[in-house]
């Protein structure tokens, strides 16, 4: 397949993918669809993984991306493979981002209220009975927002997953761009080849003199 066409389909991808990121870092604010005040929402989500890192620094490569899988566009080029390479080195950068951080939003837990009405972290650096992720019995400790663990481990899971599709293609846009940058898009247009098509027309000589004599 030509370099440009793998830009243009890595650049189709991206972009849902990072709407579905900014999607989940929004509902992630709203715990079991509820609105909740700033100090009661859990640190890690005013990171912004899902809006900065999955989202808003891949839509940026993304479109430089599918611009340079474009037929007829300005980018399709060598000169525009070299800038998607360069711009997939900041989206892989975003996505990783993104994934850092909620793997420390899993691994840390959300912040709630066990029922002394102080919001804490209660399954932060607890070793004893190892992690809140594979006892789901300890999930009850968690009183208020209800559903909050639940709530943070989906979405955090989803942004996750999120990320690293988007650093695989991005990564992979890295590859492709730099072979697009050495061996050109093989986008460039067809050049119309019109057949000139000789028409031969048999004359039949007819003479002057060529009179049929009957006998």
């Amino acid at each position: 397949m030509c370099t440009g066409k793998c830009a243009k389909c890595t650049g189709d991808l991206l972009f849902p993918l990072g709407l579905l990121a900014i999607v989940g870092n929004i509902l992630l604010f709203f715990p079991n669809g509820e609105v909740w005040r700033t100090e009661e929402i859990t640190e890690k989500i005013w990171f912004f993984p899902g809006v900065i890192g999955g989202g808003l620094l891949v839509f940026l490569p993304a479109s430089v991306i599918r611009a340079a899988g474009l037929e007829g566009n300005c980018c399709a080029n060598r000169c525009g493979m070299m800038l998607s390479m360069l711009m997939s080195v900041l989206g892989a950068a975003g996505a990783l981002y993104c994934m850092i951080v909620s793997v420390v939003g899993l691994q840390d837990g959300p912040l709630c209220d066990t029922g002394d009405g102080i919001f804490i972290y209660p399954f932060l650096n607890r070793t004893t009975e190892g992690s809140y992720l594979s006892n789901q019995t300890l999930w009850i400790e968690c009183e208020r927002p209800q559903n909050v663990v639940l709530w943070n481990v989906v979405l955090f899971s989803i942004l996750l997953s999120i990320g690293t599709l988007e650093a695989v293609l991005l990564l992979a846009q890295v590859v492709n761009g730099l072979i697009g940058c050495l061996c050109g898009t093989c986008m460039n247009q067809n050049q119309k080849v019109s057949p000139s098509t000789s028409t031969h027309h048999n004359h039949t000589p007819y003479g002057s003199g060529g009179l049929i004599k009957a006998f």
